[in-house]
């Protein structure tokens, strides 16, 4: 799919759902951002923020006017995630920003968001924006066990904290899908393969693998990947969880031999950077592949600090 191109969801059981390629990174396939035709419109991710206007084009496309989006649904306040719910909030004056209640304040005042982001993120930073400021009125804090009533649709909300500690995943039952953000790993479907995110600073691998089985006992039909669109799991959830599972534990132990071998984590994470970022260029291009990896090492090293 082009970037901006709006793509109707008819994955298994989907309806009234489409996604698009938001460009993320000047990358193809990397972010995406859902749109859910429902009774009260819903927008799930916001991307960065610098193409926030190819999100706008698509409400317009599915003739939503921009007064009429009741909702703009973020599950964590990464800013590849939340990054451009200022900017929607801003356009679409009746809409609702649901967010964790432990990051809505960051979103009301990103000053620290942007600070730990840039830091996070190196020279990849040149790629956002600095996000708006939401206004605490339009923010609505959720938990795990809320439901966000869209008329014919709902998103129940499930606390999924081991990729970071304010995330949660939207369970969409009419759709028999959920919106995994970052709890399910990074789908590449052009090789259909499952890879690893485990950004600084709050990864906790434990406590990923709690989330998988959390996705788990909602069974879902269809998980909807931020990084990158709708895969059908069907009766495989089961082994696709378990493969993410193996794929993140894998992960951190080759981090920690690497250490070992090493140690000297600019080394470790030079190391990744070169091997990882050669070996998903085709996907990403290297120089997006290299920061994805060096971005990964460090959030491991984090962990293993902490530990």
């Amino acid at each position: 799919m082009e970037r901006g191109e709006l793509t109707e969801v008819t994955t298994g059981d989907c309806s009234d759902l489409y996604y698009l390629d938001t460009g993320m990174y000047d990358t193809d396939g990397y972010g995406a951002a859902y749109v859910l035709d429902a009774e009260q419109p819903a927008v799930v991710e916001t991307g960065i923020g610098t193409n926030h206007e190819r999100i706008l084009a698509a409400l317009a496309e599915l003739d939503i006017a921009r007064e009429e989006l009741a909702v703009i649904a973020v599950t964590h306040i990464h800013l590849d995630h939340a990054g451009g719910a200022g900017f929607l909030a801003e356009a679409c004056p009746n809409a609702d920003v649901c967010v964790h209640a432990a990051g809505a304040s960051l979103l009301a005042d990103p000053g620290r968001l942007v600070a730990g982001t840039k830091a996070a993120v190196g020279d990849q930073w040149e790629f956002y924006t600095e996000p708006k400021p939401i206004p605490e009125d339009r923010i609505r804090e959720i938990e795990g066990g809320d439901v966000v009533d869209l008329g014919d649709h709902e998103l129940r909300v499930h606390e999924a904290p081991g990729h970071a500690f304010h995330q949660v995943v939207f369970e969409d039952p009419e759709n028999d899908a959920v919106f995994t953000g970052d709890a399910a790993g990074i789908w590449i479907p052009g090789t259909e393969e499952i890879v690893e995110t485990s950004p600084p600073s709050d990864f906790d691998l434990e406590q990923c693998l709690e989330d998988l089985e959390t996705i788990g006992e909602i069974d879902p039909g269809v998980l909807l990947y931020t990084h990158f669109g709708p895969r059908k799991v069907g009766d495989d959830l089961e082994d696709a969880l378990a493969e993410y599972g193996d794929v993140l534990s894998t992960w951190v132990e080759a981090v920690e031999s690497k250490r070992r071998e090493l140690e000297d984590d600019e080394a470790v994470v030079d190391h990744f950077a070169e091997t990882v970022g050669s070996e998903r260029a085709d996907t990403w291009g290297e120089r997006k592949a290299s920061a994805e990896a060096a971005m990964n090492v460090r959030g491991v090293l984090g962990y293993l600090d902490g530990e």
